[in-house]
Order: structure tokens, then sequence, then C-alpha cells
């Protein structure tokens, strides 16, 4: 289940590249290179040793499109590899240059473009908070965004990432609706532009930048609320699942955020101590302001109310956000490496049973962590579960009893696309547009290990 070994690493006449980039901003301090060609890869402990060694030749910072296009035109002319990168903040390598050559950093690609109620046209490389600071005053924010929000970019998100907080009301970026439009740059001697429209767009989606780079995103906003961050202690995570359940079911009620964790996970909550009473399972949620009576109601009195307080971003404040979704996995290997973790999707039809069925199965080795989500107009689980990790053999035995059982799995510990999805494959619309848009097979080489170059 570990991928290939790496693509060879490429030759690169870094000056000659340099002469035909011009003016466009780079980077070749060898430090500063191999420090940006990372994220957090070191996760996994398998990917940790596999891609410790992984480093750019040479970092390019465009201003603006017409830097990419001529960035593109020149690692296609020199037969350069070259990956996207944005603020960094993937789990498993999607944008570590494999092969060496160009790392492409999209940072400074920002602002938004434009913005109508329901809709906003934003540049691939706006800090996902920065954009919401953008639209809030016109009374919109983003569907969704990863626990990364206050580091990540849109581009980077719609690239490496699935869903995230607000999944749980409007499903992943691959439900129709979710991604409105990508502008994309292909990379030939003579790069072309793209407009991807709608399904389309899914072209792009958690492709890791393999199927062109994009430069920008039209993607759809919702009703920006006051969030209320919530968490709510149980005598036992069977409670705090069917908790969660009944406010993940509650249409009526505004929410962006339902997370049931089994303790001892949040006893690694150091700065949420005083809200994660001593072996109690926890459901963190985001409630929006005026639905926080029918949110109590349906509690019933169940579970302990901990923490109540409205969702803060600010510059020394810690949004709730940042302890679900993969932050969960994050605050304990903050202070102890022994850990990993897994990325599931429970089957909608028999989703108590089967939560239960593994929580037993792997009882104190693989520790629950749940996000309810929509998937295909259900509600469901995605899971992150901390597993406490012994071998690459008892992992990988772990992921084939979960597939056994029903539960599917996009495995963390590879870094191609294949192993890493649900369904072990390229999607067919990525793998035959890769060869219209990368025909040399130059972007982010290794990571769609099916692909075979057209010329």
């Amino acid at each position: 289940m570990i991928s290939e070994g790496h693509p060879p690493r490429a030759t690169v006449d870094v000056d000659a590249l340099v002469r035909l980039l011009g003016d466009v901003p780079t980077e070749r301090e060898p430090t500063i290179v191999r420090r940006r060609s990372r994220d957090f890869f070191w996760y996994s402990p398998i990917l940790a040793d596999a891609l410790k060694h992984v480093a750019a030749d040479i970092i390019v910072r465009p201003r603006d499109e017409a830097d990419v296009i001529r960035t593109a035109s020149a690692c296609a002319k020199l037969r350069i590899p070259l990956t996207v990168r944005a603020g960094g903040t993937g789990n498993y390598g999607q944008a570590m240059p494999l092969a060496g050559g160009v790392l492409l950093e999209m940072t400074e690609l920002t602002g938004v473009v434009w913005q109508k109620p329901g809709s906003v046209r934003v540049r691939a490389g706006t800090n996902i908070l920065a954009l919401d600071q953008e639209t809030r005053p016109n009374g919109y924010e983003l569907r969704m965004h990863p626990s990364t929000k206050r580091t990540a970019t849109i581009g980077g998100f719609v690239a490496g990432g699935s869903g995230g907080v607000g999944s749980v009301a409007y499903g992943g970026l691959r439900e129709p609706g979710n991604i409105l439009a990508a502008r994309v740059v292909t990379v030939e001697e003579e790069p072309r532009i793209l407009e991807l429209r709608q399904d389309a767009a899914q072209k792009v989606n958690r492709a890791y930048g393999t199927t062109g780079i994009i430069t920008e995103l039209e993607m759809p906003t919702a009703p920006a609320w006051a969030w209320i961050d919530v968490i709510v202690a149980f005598d036992s995570f069977a409670e705090a699942f069917a908790a969660g359940r009944d406010i993940a079911h509650a249409d009526g009620v505004v929410k962006k955020l339902v997370t049931p964790i089994a303790w001892p996970i949040p006893g690694h909550f150091v700065s949420l101590k005083d809200a994660c009473p001593e072996g109690k399972a926890i459901l963190i949620c985001m409630i929006a302001e005026p639905f926080m009576e029918s949110f109590e109601a349906i509690l019933g009195g169940r579970g302990t109310l901990t923490y109540r307080a409205p969702s803060r971003e600010e510059p020394g404040e810690t949004p709730l956000y940042e302890y679900a979704w993969n932050h969960t996995t994050l605050q304990w290997l903050k202070t102890d490496r022994s850990i990993t973790y897994l990325q599931l999707l429970y089957p909608h039809d028999r989703l108590e049973e089967s939560v239960r069925q593994m929580a037993a199965l792997f009882e104190g080795e693989v520790l629950p962590h749940l996000e309810f989500i929509r998937f295909g107009g259900r509600v469901t689980c995605s899971a992150l579960p901390v597993v406490r990790y012994t071998s690459p053999e008892r992992l990988f035995e772990i992921i084939r009893l979960h597939e056994e059982h029903g539960v599917m799995v996009a495995n963390p510990h590879v870094f191609g696309l294949e192993g890493g999805s649900r369904h072990k494959r390229a999607e067919a619309d990525q793998l035959g547009f890769k060869a219209q848009v990368d025909p040399m097979g130059l972007l982010n080489p290794g990571k769609m290990e099916s692909f075979v170059p057209v010329r």
C-alpha cells in the first residue's frame, strides 16, 4: 500500500530557467528552498521517512497570472518539473516536489476579483480567512473551509482538500455547486488559459495540482452568521455520538461543525483543559447564535455544557474549529509524536452500528474522532481517528480491516492520488484532462502515478 518510489530527480539548468523567467521573482537559497518544499507530511511516520529528503531546486514566486504563464512556458521548454505550492498546510506531501525542479509559490496571487450575493471570484493564492474578511461586511462567507483556515489558501484548499468545517451543512467540495468555476493555466511551451465551469471544475479538485495551475476560483458563499463555539461533555463516546447525530439531522438548526471525540483525545487540548473534564468524551459544535436555544432543546439535558463563546479568529485567539478535523490530530502531535491518524468515511445506512463495531474492534488503539457531514445528500460521518502507531504492517492491517467492514479509507500514509483515494484510482476525468493540460507530465510528478505522458 506504500506508493512506489519517487520519480527520478530531474536535471535542472537553473541558470537557463532564470534567464527565461526574466524579472519573475525567485529564491535559490538552499535552506529556504528546502523548508518551503515541505508540508505536514510528518503526521505520517511512514511519509516522515519516505519524504524527508525532498526539496525543489528553486522557488518561483509569481506576482500575477502573466508570471505564472511565463513560468509554465519556461518549464515546458526546458522540461523542468513544476510543483504548485501555497500555504503548505497539506498532510501527505501533496505539494512536495518529489522530482525537484520548480516550486511555484502562489501566495502573491491574492485578492477578490468580484463578489456578489451567493458567490465570489478570487485569486488562488488568497488566504481563506482574508477572503471571509472581505465578504463578511456584505453578509456572506465561504460555505466551508479547512481547519487550517487561518493559514491555508483557497487554491490550496480546492487542489488538495475534500471538505471541512461547513460540510455538515453543504457536503464536500465534490458536491455539485460547491466549486462554481476555476481558471487554469496549462503547462506547455505556449500555455493556454482555460475556464472550467461547474462540473468541469472538478478536474482540479483534490488533484494535488497535477491537472493545471489554478489562478482564479469562483466559489459559492453562504449567509455569514454569528457563530457560537460549544463544547458538551458526556460520560461515554456513545452518548456524544448520539447527541451529535441528533444535531446533524436537525435541518432547521444552522450549524457548521458537529464533532464527537472520545477520551483520551481531549486530554491533549491543553488550552481547553477546563472544558474537557477528565475521562469524558466531548462534542464540539459551531452553532449559529439564533439557534442556540434549539440546540440546547435537542440536547434535552444530555451531557454538560462546559464551553460556550463567540467564535473568534483574531490573532491571539484560537477558534474551536482548530480542535476539529485534522487539527484534532495536531493537538496531540504537539506533545507526542508516537501517534498518527486515518481518514475514513462511514456508510450512511448503518452508521451507528459501524461506528460502534470499529470502536470495539480497535479499542484503545484507534481512538474515535468523527466529523458529521453530508455526503451524496445523506448525513454520515467522516472520521480522523487517532491511531497509536506501532509499525507500518499493523497500520495497513488496520486499514484493511476497516475496508473489510465497509468503512472507506483515504490512506494518508501514501503520497499518490490513487493510493490516497477512497476508490484507489485517479478519477477518469482528471486523468484525461491531465493529458490535455500537462502532456509532458511536468506538474507535480509522482503524485498521479497512473498517468503516462503523451509526449
